[in-house]
C-alpha cells in the first residue's frame, strides 16, 4: 500500500500493480480497492494500475464536509503520482466522477467510462432524488445497514439476495462503506447528463456498456458518449454491470491503442 495526501489533508491509499503506461482506476458506489482488485489485476496485464480507496473507504481517511470537488482534488494528486497523462477508468458512478475530473481540466490521457448510471427519463430522475434524500436521512440516523439495503434495492437486487448478503462476510464491509453512498449520490445527482460540463472534456473518451445489461444502461451510455466531443461508444457482448476483468481490460487496451499500451 502507498499513500498520497490530497489538498485538504485527506490521506488517499492505493495499490500500484502491473507494468506499462499509467492508469488510475476509479471505484463505484459501495466499493473500495479490495472489491475492485480483480478489475485492477486484469488491467495490470497492459498498464501500471493505481487502484485507490476513494475518501472515506478502506485505508483512506476522510475530511468533512464532503464535496465532489474534493474527490476531484484526490484524483489530481493520484494522477500526479501516476505520472504523465494517465488513462482513467471509472466504474459506474466512478465513471461520472472521472468524467467530472476530465471536464475540470485534469491531465487525463484517455477516459474510459464503464456503465455510467445516468437516467434519461423524468420518473427515473425523480427516483434518484428521492433515493439521495432517503439515504442521507438513514445515514444521519446511524442506520448504515438500512442505507446499504436501500442502495441494493435501487440497483435491482431481489430481497432474497439482499437477505443473503446481510448474512455474508461482505455485510460488515458494506456497512463500513455505507456513509460514502451519499458521496456517490452527490456525484451522480439526479442522474441527468451534465451536457454543458461534459462538452469541456478534451481527452479521448470511450463509454462502454454490457450487452447483457439492462436496456437503460445502454441507452444512458450512448447518450453520455453523444455529449462528449469525439467520444466513442461500445458494447461488450455478454457482459453485465459486474463486468469480467479480462473483457474490460481488452476493451480499454484496444481503445487506448497498441502504440500506447503495452502488449500482453
Amino acid at each position: 500500500m502507498e499513500t498520497v495526501t490530497s489538498a485538504d489533508g485527506t490521506t488517499i491509499a492505493f495499490d500500484q500493480i502491473g507494468a506499462g503506461p499509467p492508469l488510475v482506476l476509479v471505484a463505484g458506489a459501495s466499493c473500495d480497492r479490495a472489491v475492485d482488485a480483480r478489475i485492477a489485476q486484469g488491467l495490470a496485464a497492459h498498464f501500471t494500475v493505481l487502484n485507490y480507496d476513494r475518501r472515506g473507504r478502506g485505508d483512506s481517511t476522510d475530511t468533512l464536509p464532503y464535496a465532489v470537488e474534493r474527490e476531484i482534488e484526490d484524483l489530481e494528486v493520484l494522477l500526479a503520482a501516476a505520472g504523465g497523462s494517465p488513462v482513467v477508468v471509472g466504474l459506474s458512478s466512478g465513471a461520472v466522477l472521472a468524467a467530472h475530473a476530465a471536464a475540470a481540466g485534469l491531465p487525463v490521457g484517455h477516459l474510459v467510462m464503464w456503465e455510467p448510471p445516468f437516467r434519461l427519463d423524468a420518473a427515473a430522475r425523480r427516483a434518484a432524488r428521492e433515493y439521495a434524500e432517503r439515504t442521507t436521512a438513514l445515514l444521519a440516523e446511524g442506520r448504515r445497514g438500512d442505507a446499504l439495503e436501500l442502495f441494493m434495492t435501487v440497483v435491482g437486487l431481489p430481497a432474497d439476495a439482499i437477505a443473503g448478503m446481510r448474512r455474508s462476510p461482505y455485510w460488515e464491509l458494506g456497512e463500513r462503506l455505507a456513509p460514502t453512498l451519499a458521496y456517490d449520490a452527490a456525484v451522480t445527482g439526479d442522474g441527468s447528463i451534465p451536457a454543458e460540463r461534459f462538452a469541456a472534456i478534451t481527452a479521448p473518451t470511450a463509454v462502454f456498456t454490457g450487452g447483457a445489461s439492462p436496456d437503460w444502461f445502454r441507452a444512458a451510455g450512448k447518450a453520455a458518449a453523444g455529449e462528449i466531443p469525439g467520444a466513442t461508444y461500445g458494447e461488450l457482448p455478454g457482459q453485465t454491470h459486474d463486468v469480467a476483468p479480462d473483457a474490460l481490460a481488452s476493451a480499454v487496451h484496444d481503445f487506448v491503442g497498441a502504440p500506447y499500451a503495452r502488449q500482453p
